[in-house]
Protein backbone atom coordinates (compact mmCIF):
# COMPACT_ATOMS: atom_id res chain seq x y z
CA UNK A 1 0.00 0.00 0.00
CA UNK A 2 0.79 3.57 -0.63
CA UNK A 3 2.26 5.78 2.71
CA UNK A 4 2.54 9.16 3.07
CA UNK A 5 4.93 10.33 5.44
CA UNK A 6 6.26 13.78 6.34
CA UNK A 7 9.79 14.95 5.25
CA UNK A 8 10.98 14.89 8.34
CA UNK A 9 11.00 11.23 8.76
CA UNK A 10 13.73 10.59 6.87
CA UNK A 11 15.65 7.77 7.94
CA UNK A 12 13.32 6.52 10.79
CA UNK A 13 11.76 3.38 11.27
CA UNK A 14 8.14 3.14 10.79
CA UNK A 15 5.49 0.05 10.89
CA UNK A 16 2.89 -0.89 7.91
CA UNK A 17 -0.45 -0.41 9.30
CA UNK A 18 -1.98 -3.30 6.93
CA UNK A 19 0.92 -6.05 7.74
CA UNK A 20 2.69 -4.48 10.64
CA UNK A 21 6.15 -5.03 8.29
CA UNK A 22 8.83 -2.47 9.80
CA UNK A 23 10.08 -0.01 7.25
CA UNK A 24 12.99 2.39 7.09
CA UNK A 25 11.53 5.61 5.49
CA UNK A 26 13.86 6.43 2.28
CA UNK A 27 15.54 10.24 2.30
CA UNK A 28 14.03 12.67 -0.16
CA UNK A 29 16.57 14.59 -2.24
CA UNK A 30 14.87 17.70 -3.82
CA UNK A 31 15.88 20.47 -5.98
CA UNK A 32 15.93 23.33 -4.17
CA UNK A 33 17.07 25.58 -6.54
CA UNK A 34 13.42 26.42 -7.53
CA UNK A 35 12.60 27.57 -4.06
CA UNK A 36 15.35 29.62 -3.06
CA UNK A 37 14.83 33.30 -2.14
CA UNK A 38 15.38 36.12 -4.73
CA UNK A 39 18.70 37.29 -2.77
CA UNK A 40 20.19 33.67 -3.16
CA UNK A 41 22.83 32.27 -5.38
CA UNK A 42 22.32 29.37 -8.12
CA UNK A 43 24.83 27.99 -10.51
CA UNK A 44 23.71 27.83 -13.73
CA UNK A 45 25.88 26.18 -15.53
CA UNK A 46 27.60 22.53 -15.56
CA UNK A 47 29.06 22.29 -12.71
CA UNK A 48 31.59 20.06 -13.69
CA UNK A 49 32.85 22.09 -16.19
CA UNK A 50 33.17 25.36 -17.51
CA UNK A 51 35.88 28.63 -16.70
CA UNK A 52 37.43 28.18 -13.45
CA UNK A 53 37.26 31.85 -13.16
CA UNK A 54 33.93 32.38 -13.44
CA UNK A 55 33.34 29.88 -10.78
CA UNK A 56 35.59 31.09 -8.11
CA UNK A 57 33.16 34.31 -8.76
CA UNK A 58 30.23 32.84 -7.82
CA UNK A 59 31.97 31.27 -4.97
CA UNK A 60 32.77 34.20 -3.86
CA UNK A 61 29.58 35.63 -3.90
CA UNK A 62 28.13 32.51 -2.56
CA UNK A 63 30.08 33.08 0.48
CA UNK A 64 28.81 36.54 0.57
CA UNK A 65 25.17 35.31 0.40
CA UNK A 66 25.83 33.42 2.67
CA UNK A 67 27.54 35.62 5.27
CA UNK A 68 24.04 37.60 4.78
CA UNK A 69 21.94 34.71 5.18
CA UNK A 70 23.47 34.01 8.83
CA UNK A 71 23.65 37.33 9.43
CA UNK A 72 19.88 37.24 9.79
CA UNK A 73 19.87 34.63 12.66
CA UNK A 74 23.48 34.90 14.32
CA UNK A 75 24.95 38.98 15.88
CA UNK A 76 28.00 39.08 14.92
CA UNK A 77 31.09 36.31 15.26
CA UNK A 78 32.15 36.95 11.34
CA UNK A 79 35.59 35.50 11.97
CA UNK A 80 33.88 32.18 13.67
CA UNK A 81 31.58 31.84 10.66
CA UNK A 82 34.36 32.48 8.30
CA UNK A 83 36.94 29.92 9.61
CA UNK A 84 33.74 27.13 10.16
CA UNK A 85 32.95 27.90 5.90
CA UNK A 86 36.52 27.86 5.03
CA UNK A 87 36.99 24.31 6.42
CA UNK A 88 33.02 23.19 4.80
CA UNK A 89 34.96 24.06 1.78
CA UNK A 90 38.18 22.56 2.25
CA UNK A 91 36.50 19.77 2.61
CA UNK A 92 37.26 19.09 6.53
CA UNK A 93 35.80 19.30 9.95
CA UNK A 94 35.68 22.08 12.61
CA UNK A 95 36.13 21.74 16.71
CA UNK A 96 34.56 25.04 18.09
CA UNK A 97 35.27 25.91 22.12
CA UNK A 98 33.17 28.18 24.11
CA UNK A 99 30.98 29.02 27.38
CA UNK A 100 27.74 27.82 27.46
CA UNK A 101 25.25 30.49 25.41
CA UNK A 102 27.25 31.62 22.68
CA UNK A 103 24.62 30.11 20.16
CA UNK A 104 26.81 27.56 18.58
CA UNK A 105 24.36 25.05 18.24
CA UNK A 106 22.26 27.78 16.58
CA UNK A 107 25.23 28.90 14.21
CA UNK A 108 25.46 25.63 12.99
CA UNK A 109 21.28 24.95 12.49
CA UNK A 110 21.31 28.28 10.29
CA UNK A 111 24.73 27.40 8.11
CA UNK A 112 23.07 23.78 7.38
CA UNK A 113 20.32 26.08 5.99
CA UNK A 114 21.97 28.84 3.75
CA UNK A 115 23.87 25.69 2.60
CA UNK A 116 20.71 23.37 1.95
CA UNK A 117 22.72 20.69 4.12
CA UNK A 118 20.97 18.00 6.11
CA UNK A 119 21.61 18.55 9.43
CA UNK A 120 21.89 16.57 12.68
CA UNK A 121 22.33 17.12 16.37
CA UNK A 122 24.04 14.64 18.74
CA UNK A 123 23.97 15.50 22.35
CA UNK A 124 27.04 13.39 23.91
CA UNK A 125 26.65 12.38 27.24
CA UNK A 126 28.69 9.43 29.52
CA UNK A 127 26.18 7.09 28.55
CA UNK A 128 26.02 7.47 24.75
CA UNK A 129 27.61 4.32 22.72
CA UNK A 130 29.39 4.32 19.62
CA UNK A 131 25.97 2.61 18.07
CA UNK A 132 24.05 5.76 19.03
CA UNK A 133 25.78 7.57 16.53
CA UNK A 134 26.76 5.35 13.78
CA UNK A 135 23.59 3.43 13.92
CA UNK A 136 22.87 -0.52 14.23
CA UNK A 137 21.25 -3.36 12.58
CA UNK A 138 18.20 -4.76 13.90
CA UNK A 139 16.21 -7.71 13.25
CA UNK A 140 13.18 -7.10 11.24
CA UNK A 141 10.64 -9.66 10.29
CA UNK A 142 8.61 -9.58 6.85
CA UNK A 143 5.31 -10.63 5.35
CA UNK A 144 6.49 -14.22 5.00
CA UNK A 145 7.44 -14.38 9.18
CA UNK A 146 11.35 -14.54 7.83
CA UNK A 147 13.25 -12.36 9.92
CA UNK A 148 16.66 -10.66 8.41
CA UNK A 149 19.17 -7.88 9.75
CA UNK A 150 18.51 -4.33 8.85
CA UNK A 151 20.56 -1.37 8.90
CA UNK A 152 18.96 1.60 11.40
CA UNK A 153 21.26 4.19 10.30
CA UNK A 154 22.51 6.20 13.37
CA UNK A 155 22.57 10.55 13.33
CA UNK A 156 25.84 10.51 11.70
CA UNK A 157 23.94 9.72 8.14
CA UNK A 158 23.54 13.69 7.77
CA UNK A 159 25.42 16.03 5.57
CA UNK A 160 26.18 18.57 8.77
CA UNK A 161 26.60 16.65 12.07
CA UNK A 162 27.10 18.82 15.06
CA UNK A 163 28.94 16.56 18.42
CA UNK A 164 27.59 18.93 20.73
CA UNK A 165 29.63 18.63 24.30
CA UNK A 166 32.11 16.11 22.46
CA UNK A 167 34.22 15.50 25.70
CA UNK A 168 31.34 14.81 27.52
CA UNK A 169 31.61 10.99 25.94
CA UNK A 170 34.41 8.60 26.75
CA UNK A 171 37.09 8.59 24.12
CA UNK A 172 35.31 4.85 22.56
CA UNK A 173 31.78 7.23 21.32
CA UNK A 174 34.27 10.13 20.49
CA UNK A 175 36.45 7.47 17.97
CA UNK A 176 32.86 6.54 16.62
CA UNK A 177 33.25 9.81 14.34
CA UNK A 178 37.01 8.84 13.38
CA UNK A 179 36.10 6.69 10.24
CA UNK A 180 33.50 8.95 9.26
CA UNK A 181 35.72 12.03 9.33
CA UNK A 182 38.36 10.80 7.39
CA UNK A 183 37.15 7.99 5.25
CA UNK A 184 33.17 9.73 5.19
CA UNK A 185 31.66 6.22 5.02
CA UNK A 186 30.88 4.11 8.10
CA UNK A 187 30.91 0.41 8.94
CA UNK A 188 28.85 -1.51 10.99
CA UNK A 189 28.38 -4.92 11.18
CA UNK A 190 31.49 -5.95 8.19
CA UNK A 191 29.78 -3.48 6.07
CA UNK A 192 30.53 -0.09 4.74
CA UNK A 193 28.04 2.28 4.58
CA UNK A 194 28.73 5.69 2.20
CA UNK A 195 27.81 8.94 3.82
CA UNK A 196 25.89 11.87 2.08
CA UNK A 197 28.16 14.41 0.46
CA UNK A 198 29.50 16.80 1.27
CA UNK A 199 30.08 15.80 4.78
CA UNK A 200 30.93 18.29 7.53
CA UNK A 201 31.41 17.10 11.32
CA UNK A 202 30.95 20.40 13.81
CA UNK A 203 32.12 19.78 17.69
CA UNK A 204 31.51 21.86 20.64
CA UNK A 205 33.28 22.23 24.01
CA UNK A 206 33.29 23.66 26.92
CA UNK A 207 36.58 24.78 27.71
CA UNK A 208 35.67 25.81 31.87
CA UNK A 209 34.07 22.49 33.26
CA UNK A 210 36.16 19.95 34.24
CA UNK A 211 34.41 17.10 36.39
CA UNK A 212 32.37 14.82 34.18
CA UNK A 213 34.37 14.98 31.05
CA UNK A 214 36.75 13.70 28.32
CA UNK A 215 39.34 15.01 26.93
CA UNK A 216 39.94 14.58 23.32
CA UNK A 217 42.78 12.48 22.58
CA UNK A 218 45.78 14.65 20.41
CA UNK A 219 45.58 12.06 17.90
CA UNK A 220 41.87 13.09 17.66
CA UNK A 221 42.16 16.72 17.56
CA UNK A 222 44.16 16.37 14.70
CA UNK A 223 41.70 15.06 13.10
CA UNK A 224 39.91 18.80 12.93
CA UNK A 225 41.57 21.51 10.57
CA UNK A 226 40.77 24.21 13.29
CA UNK A 227 40.08 24.84 16.39
CA UNK A 228 37.97 27.69 16.56
CA UNK A 229 37.93 29.88 20.12
CA UNK A 230 34.04 31.50 20.36
CA UNK A 231 33.96 34.52 22.59
CA UNK A 232 31.74 36.69 23.88
CA UNK A 233 29.86 39.38 21.78
CA UNK A 234 31.21 42.98 21.70
CA UNK A 235 28.84 45.23 23.85
CA UNK A 236 26.97 46.41 20.78
CA UNK A 237 26.52 43.39 19.85
CA UNK A 238 25.12 41.73 22.57
CA UNK A 239 22.96 44.30 22.85
CA UNK A 240 21.27 43.95 19.75
CA UNK A 241 21.37 39.94 20.92
CA UNK A 242 19.29 41.05 23.76
CA UNK A 243 16.94 42.69 21.63
CA UNK A 244 15.89 40.07 19.18
CA UNK A 245 15.62 36.80 21.47
CA UNK A 246 12.98 38.70 24.47
CA UNK A 247 10.90 40.52 21.41
CA UNK A 248 9.48 38.74 18.53
CA UNK A 249 12.02 39.07 15.87
CA UNK A 250 12.38 35.88 13.62
CA UNK A 251 14.54 35.06 10.84
CA UNK A 252 14.55 32.89 8.04
CA UNK A 253 17.35 31.62 6.42
CA UNK A 254 17.26 31.11 2.60
CA UNK A 255 18.94 28.94 0.80
CA UNK A 256 22.32 30.00 -1.25
CA UNK A 257 23.99 27.00 -1.96
CA UNK A 258 23.28 23.27 -2.68
CA UNK A 259 25.49 20.42 -1.30
CA UNK A 260 25.97 19.84 -5.18
CA UNK A 261 27.74 23.16 -6.05
CA UNK A 262 29.19 22.90 -2.55
CA UNK A 263 31.18 19.96 -3.86
CA UNK A 264 32.09 21.59 -7.05
CA UNK A 265 33.13 24.53 -4.71
CA UNK A 266 36.07 22.05 -2.85
CA UNK A 267 36.93 20.72 -6.37
CA UNK A 268 37.84 24.02 -7.21
CA UNK A 269 39.69 25.62 -4.95
CA UNK A 270 42.31 22.29 -5.15
CA UNK A 271 43.53 24.23 -9.00
CA UNK A 272 44.09 27.22 -6.62
CA UNK A 273 48.24 28.05 -7.51
CA UNK A 274 50.13 27.94 -4.43
CA UNK A 275 53.75 30.14 -4.96
CA UNK A 276 56.81 28.59 -3.92
CA UNK A 277 57.65 31.35 -0.66
CA UNK A 278 53.99 30.80 0.13
CA UNK A 279 54.93 27.03 0.63
CA UNK A 280 58.32 27.83 2.12
CA UNK A 281 56.57 30.00 4.70
CA UNK A 282 54.27 27.24 5.72
CA UNK A 283 57.35 24.62 5.92
CA UNK A 284 58.97 27.68 8.51
CA UNK A 285 56.13 28.41 10.32
CA UNK A 286 55.29 24.37 11.30
CA UNK A 287 58.37 22.65 11.23
CA UNK A 288 60.60 25.70 13.57
CA UNK A 289 57.65 25.08 15.92
CA UNK A 290 58.94 21.54 16.56
CA UNK A 291 61.50 21.76 19.67
CA UNK A 292 63.25 18.92 18.57
CA UNK A 293 64.22 19.83 14.55
CA UNK A 294 67.31 21.09 14.06
CA UNK A 295 65.89 24.40 12.67
CA UNK A 296 63.64 24.60 15.99
CA UNK A 297 63.40 28.34 17.36
CA UNK A 298 65.09 28.87 20.97
CA UNK A 299 61.08 29.76 22.08
CA UNK A 300 60.17 26.61 20.35
CA UNK A 301 62.93 24.78 22.78
CA UNK A 302 61.87 26.44 25.56
CA UNK A 303 57.92 26.91 25.62
CA UNK A 304 56.47 23.82 23.56
CA UNK A 305 56.70 20.09 24.05
CA UNK A 306 55.24 19.25 20.61
CA UNK A 307 55.09 20.57 17.79
CA UNK A 308 52.54 20.08 14.97
CA UNK A 309 52.75 17.38 12.47
CA UNK A 310 52.37 17.21 8.53
CA UNK A 311 48.52 17.69 8.62
CA UNK A 312 49.52 21.14 9.73
CA UNK A 313 50.91 22.00 6.46
CA UNK A 314 48.20 20.29 4.37
CA UNK A 315 45.53 22.44 6.43
CA UNK A 316 47.80 26.04 6.26
CA UNK A 317 47.86 25.57 2.64
CA UNK A 318 44.22 24.58 1.98
CA UNK A 319 42.55 27.18 4.43
CA UNK A 320 45.08 29.36 2.56
CA UNK A 321 43.61 27.95 -1.10
CA UNK A 322 40.05 28.82 0.39
CA UNK A 323 40.09 32.22 1.82
CA UNK A 324 41.89 33.56 -1.61
CA UNK A 325 38.80 32.36 -3.35
CA UNK A 326 36.60 33.70 -0.52
CA UNK A 327 38.34 37.16 -0.81
CA UNK A 328 38.39 37.41 -5.03
CA UNK A 329 42.24 36.59 -5.19
CA UNK A 330 43.78 34.20 -7.34
CA UNK A 331 46.58 32.47 -5.76
CA UNK A 332 47.27 32.46 -1.95
CA UNK A 333 49.52 34.86 -0.04
CA UNK A 334 51.50 34.79 3.12
CA UNK A 335 48.54 36.77 4.76
CA UNK A 336 46.46 34.23 4.27
CA UNK A 337 48.36 31.94 5.94
CA UNK A 338 49.08 33.87 8.49
CA UNK A 339 45.30 34.89 9.31
CA UNK A 340 44.61 30.98 9.45
CA UNK A 341 47.82 29.95 12.23
CA UNK A 342 46.04 30.42 15.61
CA UNK A 343 42.68 28.57 14.81
CA UNK A 344 44.97 25.92 12.81
CA UNK A 345 47.80 25.40 15.04
CA UNK A 346 46.16 26.17 18.58
CA UNK A 347 45.38 22.53 19.38
CA UNK A 348 48.42 21.12 17.41
CA UNK A 349 51.02 22.61 19.81
CA UNK A 350 51.73 21.31 23.51
CA UNK A 351 53.10 24.04 25.63
CA UNK A 352 55.85 22.75 27.99
CA UNK A 353 55.61 23.30 31.84
CA UNK A 354 58.29 25.76 32.12
CA UNK A 355 55.53 27.69 29.70
CA UNK A 356 52.61 27.32 31.65
CA UNK A 357 54.41 28.06 34.78
CA UNK A 358 55.21 31.38 33.34
CA UNK A 359 51.56 31.94 31.96
CA UNK A 360 52.73 31.63 28.77
CA UNK A 361 49.44 30.64 26.79
CA UNK A 362 49.48 28.77 23.04
CA UNK A 363 48.32 31.70 21.74
CA UNK A 364 51.30 33.77 22.90
CA UNK A 365 53.60 30.97 21.58
CA UNK A 366 51.81 31.36 18.24
CA UNK A 367 51.85 35.01 18.22
CA UNK A 368 55.84 34.76 18.64
CA UNK A 369 56.54 32.10 16.23
CA UNK A 370 54.63 34.08 13.49
CA UNK A 371 56.61 37.48 14.69
CA UNK A 372 60.00 35.63 14.81
CA UNK A 373 58.95 34.25 10.97
CA UNK A 374 59.18 37.46 8.87
CA UNK A 375 56.22 37.81 6.48
CA UNK A 376 58.01 38.46 3.09
CA UNK A 377 58.73 36.01 0.58
CA UNK A 378 61.62 33.50 1.84
CA UNK A 379 64.38 32.06 0.56
CA UNK A 380 65.05 29.21 -1.71
CA UNK A 381 67.10 27.51 1.10
CA UNK A 382 63.92 24.90 1.21
CA UNK A 383 63.63 22.84 -1.80
CA UNK A 384 60.13 22.02 -3.26
CA UNK A 385 60.47 19.04 -4.65
CA UNK A 386 58.92 18.12 -8.34
CA UNK A 387 55.42 16.71 -8.84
Amino acid sequence: MDLTVDASAAGAQIKCPQCNTLLIVPKITADVSQSRGSGSLAFDRDLSEGDDAAMAKLLADAYGAMKREVGKAIVGQHEVIEQVIIAIFARSHCLLEGVPGLAKTYMVSNLSKAMDLSFKRVQFTPDLMPADITGTEVIQDDQEGRRSLVFMRGPIFAQMVLADEINRSPPKTQAALLEAMQEHSVTVGGKTYPLDEPFFVLATQNPVEQEGTYPLPEAQKDRFMFLVKVDYPKKAEEREVIARTTGAFSAKVEPCITGKEVEACQRLVRKVPVPDHVTNYVLELVRRARPDDDDALPLAKEYIDWGPGPRACQQLIMGGKVRAVLNGRPQVTVDDIAALAHPVLRHRIAPTFHAEAEGITVENIIDKLLEAIPRVATDDTIRIPAR
